[in-house]
């Protein structure tokens, strides 16, 4: 696992990397934004590899209550760590998007709102995690975990189903040229093999975690005996 996360974490460096030229150099600057409207290809990402955890947690939750799996349990609490994280900084970098495009740092514009909803959720449900249900632990969360990712369609769809000054950049090209689309694409596998090095090394500390936790625990156990 070492070795996967040493690979992971070159292939992610040098990725992103290569996307900054793809990004300064090969991708037009946009007339009405000009350099500000480059903060899109590292916004778009965080939020897309964002939902990717969500998706992954709403999946993890549901081995939960099916297998009743503890692993599948603690893979749904690194991706939703994950997640939180890449959705925050999607919500900071959109604000510096939002102040030179909208000249303000925040309005309450449904796909801005949803996102912030989802945010917060999931920041609950790892305050969730955090809490002391004993057995049923795992089951609550499991169905917190499925029952929040109702919320992860609804912040793509929102700018589609209601009237929304946040740009669709899926479905309608997004008056993009296909130089931007190229350096998007670039940034964002760039952004998820980052994503992929930091859920690994994640779950490699936790499974490290509970497995001085069994050794403690056995200890402990053998010293009862003795007694």
């Amino acid at each position: 696992m070492a070795r996967w996360n040493l690979v992971l974490a070159v292939a992610a460096g040098t990725t992103l990397a290569v996307a900054q030229w793809f990004v300064w150099v090969y991708a037009p600057m946009e007339v009405v934004m000009g350099v500000v409207q480059k903060i899109f290809y590292l916004h778009v990402p965080l939020a897309w590899w964002a939902f990717v955890c969500f998706f992954g947690v709403f999946v993890a939750s549901i081995g939960v209550l099916w297998r009743k799996s503890l692993r599948s349990h603690a893979v749904a609490g690194v991706l939703a760590e994950v997640g939180v994280l890449l959705a925050g900084l999607a919500l900071v970098t959109g604000a510096l998007w939002g102040k030179a495009a909208w000249n303000t740092w925040w309005t309450w514009d449904p796909r801005l709102t949803t996102t912030l909803v989802l945010w917060f959720v999931y920041a609950g449900y790892l305050a969730l995690r955090a809490a002391d249900f004993g057995a049923r632990g795992p089951v609550v969360c499991a169905v917190v975990g499925i029952v929040a990712f109702v919320d992860v369609p609804l912040v793509f769809l929102s700018a589609r189903l209601w009237r929304s000054i946040h740009p669709v950049v899926l479905g309608q090209g997004g008056g993009m040229e296909p130089e931007m689309w190229v350096a998007l694409g670039v940034y964002g596998v760039a952004i998820g093999l980052m994503v992929a090095a930091i859920v690994l090394l994640r779950w490699r500390a936790v499974d490290l975690q509970g497995r001085v936790s069994q050794l403690a625990l056995q200890q402990l156990l053998r010293e009862e005996s003795r007694i």
